[in-house]
């Protein structure tokens, strides 16, 4: 239970953006509440705005007015954080290391929107005034509220207010999660959620720090406690295929092999490898490693379903 000497409704925590009307993160129709901040570092992240915990600033070049407008170039902005190349002021280049300083008071003064800040802090009442305006769909579809991130177990107390919360006013709740986390995050979440999402990324821990940064011991460790810990949980496993990564019989069998003994794992989903984020990555002056890595085809992802069909049970014609 979250520490009632706080009002729960007062606890804060570093939010991306809240998404209305989300049916891929749960049952029924959901409102996704996206976290700051993530202790993986995947090459294929299509989130790069959720990795790191503080508020940052985005640029766009397309909604920028270039000389005509030069705000930026200008106090209150940090000196040197933006600034326009000899022979060339119809676009503002950027200094990311310099423009770190930019806060959102300042970014709302750009009139193009060409400036964003990823990033915000709220608090538990202000999340559920929003998640509320959507009770009724939720009450129609079996939906509810679902938190993704970044990663919501490194900001355990805010997230287990905030599905605490959601669950005393009759909300359904669902986490999306890598676990990359101390156990004791897991055990202030996990009773407030009804169906958790996890990433089962790769099973071979020197490969997953390849891909990720850090090795999956205590990844693992923390699902198959969390399915022994919480029976009334619904869980369902997900992995990103990515082609050269981890789209491979080894993996998948590998995954299955891992949560079949758990009667509580009631699904394994393939989400497809895209490429939706690089637009993201060039507004945070970030370079994307994996440019040349392809999507895979659709005789490949079928047959990796069949593969999970067999192994659930399930007949689909």
């Amino acid at each position: 239970m979250i520490n009632q000497t706080k009002n729960i409704l007062d606890i804060t925590g570093r939010v991306l953006n809240i998404q209305r009307y989300c049916s891929h993160d749960g049952p029924g129709i959901r409102t996704n509440v996206f976290i700051k901040g993530c202790s993986l570092r995947c090459k294929w992240c299509g989130n790069p705005e959720s990795i790191r915990l503080k508020p940052e600033v985005s640029y766009d070049p397309k909604k920028c007015d270039g000389k005509k407008c030069s705000i930026c170039l200008k106090a209150p902005f940090p000196e040197g954080g933006f600034y326009f190349v000899d022979g060339d002021d119809t676009k503002v280049k950027v200094n990311w290391q310099l423009a770190a300083g930019t806060t959102e008071e300042m970014v709302a003064l750009c009139p193009t929107g060409a400036l964003e800040m990823f990033g915000k802090t709220m608090t538990v009442g202000e999340v559920m005034d929003e998640v509320e305006k959507d009770a009724s769909i939720y009450r129609s579809t079996g939906g509810g509220l679902s938190m993704s991130g970044g990663e919501v177990m490194l900001q355990p107390d805010f997230a287990a207010a905030l599905l605490q919360e959601a669950h005393n006013r009759g909300i359904n709740t669902a986490i999306e999660t890598a676990c990359n986390a101390p156990w004791a995050s897991l055990e202030k979440v996990l009773p407030h959620v009804d169906t958790m999402l996890h990433d089962i990324k790769l099973m071979n821990s020197e490969r997953h720090k390849k891909w990720t940064g850090v090795g999956n011991e205590r990844i693992l460790a923390n699902f198959k406690k969390a399915y022994e810990t919480f029976p009334n949980i619904d869980f369902i496993a997900r992995t990103p295929l990515i082609p050269g990564v981890n789209c491979d019989d080894e993996h998948v069998l590998g995954v299955l092999e891992f949560i079949k003994p758990h009667k509580n794992v009631i699904d394994y989903e393939l989400l497809p490898y895209h490429r939706f984020g690089l637009g993201k990555y060039e507004s945070l002056g970030v370079v994307y490693e994996l440019d040349d890595y392809k999507t895979p085809s659709d005789e490949v992802v079928k047959r990796f379903q069949a593969m999970i069909d067999e192994a659930f049970g399930r007949n689909r014609k």
